[in-house]
């Protein structure tokens, strides 16, 4: 397992993530693109996120054609009451330089059996 960084008492005012993460705390879930796809997008808020990567490519977030490739709506997983922040990192940040609070994405609800 990775570890997860939460909340601090001085991490509370203007974040823009719940936390960041490095990696994947949850189990492998199995979803392809297509079955991302199939679930429809939810607004979500960016300080109940927790993100899966550290790293930050700029160029990525400054191109206009990042989603040209990829699916629109950023993928959040749902596990053990936290909303994890799986792929959209430069689209979630983007919208935070924006002023927006939310987004919206396709959210996995995970089970504990899975």
């Amino acid at each position: 397992m990775t570890s997860v960084t939460s909340r601090s008492p001085d991490y509370t005012a203007g974040v823009i993530f719940r936390g960041v993460g490095e990696g994947r705390p949850y189990p492998d879930h199995g979803l392809t693109q297509s079955q991302w796809a199939k679930l429809p997008p939810q607004q979500v808020r960016l300080d109940t996120l927790t993100t899966v990567k550290r790293q930050l490519d700029l160029a990525s977030l400054l191109d206009d054609d990042s989603t040209f490739y990829g699916d629109l709506f950023p993928h959040v997983v749902s596990w053990q009451g936290e909303l994890y922040l799986e792929d959209g990192l430069h689209r979630a940040l983007r919208a935070a330089l924006h002023q927006r609070s939310v987004l919206h994405a396709r959210v996995h609800e995970m089970g504990d059996d899975e």
